[in-house]
């Protein structure tokens, strides 16, 4: 866990995430990730140099068996609210619209949900769960999809929802994550997603796979560094954060 609390405070540091007197909701999906996000941040509230606060959101998905009463006695224990609220997000994806490339539709509806959820609740800004091979991943698919250079940004504002998107585990790697959570033995919920696992998204993890051997190390660390040293093209834009219309 030290090392998870050390790559979320050089991205705090870098990019101004935390500010004192945030109150801010963790986007918990029931995966990994999002369930270590939660237990960094929890940890993190007792030392930051800026005092925030912190609450666990969940939405349901519509999906039967997804069951999160382990996620609710985590968030007592590690003294954080919880909320959980049931979408029909499923029924629209796949029963209404029957898309064929489902994740692009699902992911803009729970990101609207979240931050619409996150706002009513008093919060100003929304943490989620992306990692340094999720960063990695999303330049590959940008380049090799869109033929842009394209990065999520670690801090984002929302004109519309008002908030602010954080993602302070994007320095984190993906195999640190796995052990951490195996040894704190987090309630991860199976993601009950018929899509999973058969995405773009799962390609570039392969071939990050197929990366690290050809140059015999750690190709999502080598290519993390690369974007950080871009300088001039910003791909990474620590000054500029102007507002964005995203609904």
């Amino acid at each position: 866990m030290r090392k998870t609390l050390g790559c979320i405070r050089r991205a705090d540091q870098q990019f101004g995430m935390i500010e004192t007197g945030d109150r801010v909701a963790v986007g918990v999906s029931g995966g990994k990730d999002s369930l270590l996000l939660l237990n960094a941040m929890a940890l993190y509230r007792k030392f930051s140099a800026h005092p925030f606060e912190l609450e666990a959101i969940c939405l349901g998905l519509g999906y039967e068996e997804f069951d999160v009463s382990g996620i609710e006695a985590m968030c007592g224990k590690i003294n954080v609210p919880f909320t959980y609220v049931k979408t029909d997000i499923k029924e629209v994806v796949f029963d209404i619209r029957k898309e064929t490339n489902p994740c692009a539709m699902c992911a803009k509806l729970r990101r609207g949900a979240l931050n619409d959820l996150a706002r009513a609740h008093g919060c100003n800004k929304v943490a989620l769960g992306h990692h340094r091979e999720d960063v990695v991943e999303t330049f590959l698919l940008s380049l090799f999809f869109e033929a842009r250079l394209h990065l999520f940004a670690p801090v984002t504002y929302l004109n519309r929802a008002d908030v602010t998107v954080i993602r302070p585990m994007i320095y984190v790697p993906e195999k640190h994550i796995k052990g951490v959570a195996r040894q704190l033995e987090l309630p991860i919920v199976k993601n009950p997603c018929p899509a999973d696992g058969k995405t773009k998204r799962q390609d570039m993890k392969e071939l990050l796979k197929t990366l690290n051997d050809v140059v015999r190390g750690d190709a999502a660390a080598k290519m993390i560094q690369a974007i950080s040293n871009v300088g001039q093209y910003q791909l990474w834009d620590k000054i500029d954060r102007k507002p964005v219309d995203i609904d």
